[in-house]
Formats: structure tokens, sequence, C-alpha cells
């Protein structure tokens, strides 16, 4: 199976890593500049184009990675086969591919990249929907030889899971920058809280994260609160502050 990726971002690259790995054939990236696009394909072992116009329409399947909404501009220049047309974005409808192509669909895996930081598919879950149950089964085969956890999912579902995964990755991860913030202005490294991080993430296997909730605001130490709020002199860390402690104690009312 001939796959083009169209992107040589943090998905494109894991992804595509990931595919060539499982047996298939990447014989194509494209990236609109030029140093991106040849370092992926020098890691693919194959092709680059930066001429949008030069996107290949012979391959089985077309891979959209980039931004969101980039998708619709691109569709709008390239050449279009009877391939396989997919995007890999959480919250674009499959249907942005539907006045040019006959057969498309989403290939969404539910998971944070990041470029020198290698993962394994094996554990990612993979979302995945196509306008004909044919290349439905299609894609899901491909995501079983990438994955453990793969699962049909239609744009109206999936929308929720990214704004869920928003929630907790994007978000999270903005607090873990604003803790380290708050102690390296102290001259006290990040990595003290590391520990910390790690086994608030691991309880959740085993508990429901509302069960595990810990700290002043579920025990209501609202003295303690107070200090931490006169201690944030930075205006925006102490609003984010107060609405997180307001959203704790309304939820646990």
């Amino acid at each position: 199976m001939n796959i083009a990726l169209i992107g040589a971002g943090n998905v494109a690259t894991s992804l595509g890593m990931a595919l060539q790995e499982a047996g298939f054939s990447i014989v194509q990236v494209y990236s609109r500049t030029e140093k991106a696009a040849s370092l992926l394909s020098y890691r693919l072992h194959t092709s680059y184009t930066t001429d949008i116009r030069s996107i290949r329409s012979d391959v089985d399947v077309s891979v959209f990675s980039v931004k969101d909404d980039a998708i619709p501009l691109i569709l709008q220049q390239i050449p279009f086969g009877k391939g396989l047309y997919v995007h890999t974005a959480g919250s674009v409808p499959a249907t942005v591919f539907q006045p040019y192509a006959k057969r498309y669909g989403v290939f969404y895996p539910l998971q944070t990249f990041t470029k020198g930081r290698e993962q394994s598919f094996k554990h990612i879950p993979i979302l995945y929907e196509a306008s004909s149950r044919e290349d439905e089964t299609l894609l899901q085969e491909i995501a079983a030889k990438l994955s453990d956890t793969t699962l049909p999912a239609g744009s109206d579902k999936r929308k929720y899971i990214h704004l869920s995964a928003t929630f907790a990755c994007n978000f999270t991860n903005h607090l873990y920058a604003l803790a380290a913030e708050v102690l390296e202005e102290q001259q006290i490294p990040y990595q003290l809280l590391l520990p910390l991080i790690e086994e608030t993430a691991a309880k959740i296997r085993s508990f429901h994260p509302k069960d595990s909730q810990t700290g002043p605001a579920i025990r209501r130490d609202m003295e303690t609160v107070q200090q931490h709020l006169q201690l944030l002199t930075d205006k925006n860390k102490r609003e984010i502050y107060d609405v997180l402690t307001q959203s704790i104690l309304a939820s646990n009312a």
C-alpha cells in the first residue's frame, strides 16, 4: 500500500515512522518548507516536494497531517486521484474532503506528539471514520497494524473527544509550565515536581479523576488558598488559580 504524507510536523513524523515500521510504503512527503520536507523524507528514505501541485495523486492513501485551518486551502490546490483521502485532525469533519474526493475519512491518533521523542503506537488509541463501509474497514485494518486500540468515531463524537483531550493534555501541560515558572522564579528546579506529576497521572488508572483529587480546595482549606493567592504576584496565574479552586469547590459541593 502506497501512502503520501501531506505535512511534516509532529504528527506526520510520528505517524509516518509508525506506518513505515508496520510495513507500509511512504512514497512522498509534502511540506511547504524545504527543511521540514527534506528532514522527514530523509528519515523515511523517500522523496519529497514543496510544490503543492506536485503532490502525488496515484497513491492508495493520502494522509493530511497539517494545521486544521490549512486543510481546506490545500484541498483547493492539489490534484486528486482515486485513492483514499484522510486527515488526522480531531476537530475537522471528514466531509471537508467531500467537494473534492469520492473516498475520504479520518485517521486520528489520540496522543500528543513531539519531534525528537519516539513513542510506540501500540498503546495509542486510533479513531477512524470513512465515507464508505469498505474504506472504514481499510482504515481499521491499517490502524490495527499500529495499535491495540482502534475504534470508529464519527465527526460529531470525535470533536468531543478532542475537546476532552484539550483539557486533559494541553491545559494540563500549560499548568505544568506555570508551576515551573513559580519555582524557577525562586531559583528552584521544576524537576522537583516530577514525582508528584507522575503519581498524579498514575492514580487515574486506578481511580476516577474526581475520586483522586487532593489539595487545599478539596479540603476546603481556604486559609491556605488565600496564602497561595497572596504569593502569586502575576495576575494571570492568580486568576487561573482562583478559577480552578472555585471549580473544584463547585464540583464537590
